[in-house]
């Protein structure tokens, strides 16, 4: 498991540190791909507790929010999240007999949740795009460089949350749906990613006291992604979200930190920084 883990990710960090710092339409691409792979997975996880979610309205609003999101254009997303709650009502009222409230409610859940959440890849790469930094491993784009902020991040807060609740983990966070966690790895993992963020804005020539703020963020909800994702998993009776990625399971186990981590990146860079 732990050489899978590994192969995994000597394959994988390379080809994401060339689509995230080369942009542009491949960037987009590649996220409108990894959302539809975990649409598919949620489809195929809620399937063991017979909720049947639409496949086909999914991927399509996931198609929109992108479309959107590639020309810039933040307030057609929320267009797109009424417009799909309208069309579910009134397949759920002129189809009453055929489709289950359940069916509806999770498909607008996972809509909002997984769609609209990696819509906010796309918008926060390409912030401030005109602009760029000079670092010592040469210039980024400013969009690439907040990303980096959101994954090293979630990356940091994971890790950290992961060694310090396994040395001195005592007190348990949400025993019900992930007994493995606690409270002491939950504040390891905080301070982890408020350092770590800190040092990497110092990289990018970040203000402090931005970085420090982006990084308690990151570092306070990141693991709320993490527990939903375990919620989910725990409801559906299985244990990994899919088998795509060797050792690591699927894409939404992968992802389901950064949902939530991406988007307070992107809403604080849009409310405070820009």
């Amino acid at each position: 498991m732990l050489l899978k883990r590994i192969i995994t990710a000597l394959i994988g960090i390379p080809v994401a540190v060339y689509i995230i710092n080369y942009g542009s339409w491949l960037f987009t691409a590649v996220i409108s791909f990894i959302a539809v792979i975990a649409w598919l997975e949620f489809a195929r996880m809620l399937r063991q507790k017979d909720v049947c979610i639409s496949k086909f309205w999914g991927i399509i609003a996931i198609l929109l929010f992108m479309a959107t999101a590639w020309l810039g254009n933040t307030l057609e997303i929320s267009f797109t999240i009424w417009l799909f709650l309208l069309l579910l009502a009134g397949i759920l009222v002129l189809y009453p007999d055929r489709v289950r409230i359940p069916d509806i409610i999770f498909t607008f859940f996972g809509i909002v949740y997984i769609g609209a959440s990696f819509t906010y890849f796309v918008l926060l790469r390409f912030t401030q795009e005109s602009f760029t930094l000079s670092t010592a491993a040469g210039a980024l784009d400013m969009g690439a460089a907040y990303l980096w902020v959101a994954f090293v991040g979630t990356w940091s807060s994971d890790t950290f949350a992961y060694f310090c609740g396994t040395c001195w983990g005592k007190h348990k966070l949400c025993p019900v749906i992930s007994p493995g966690k606690t409270y002491e790895g939950f504040f390891g993992g905080l301070a982890g990613c408020i350092l770590v963020v800190t040092a990497l804005g110092c990289f990018f020539s970040f203000p402090l006291v931005h970085t420090f703020a982006i990084g308690a963020v990151v570092g306070l909800v990141a693991p709320l992604g993490d527990l939903l994702e375990s919620a989910l998993k725990r409801y559906c009776g299985v244990k990994d979200s899919g088998t795509l990625l060797p050792g690591h399971g699927g894409v939404l186990d992968r992802f389901d930190s950064l949902l939530f981590a991406v988007p307070v990146v992107y809403f604080y860079v849009y409310f405070f920084i820009l």
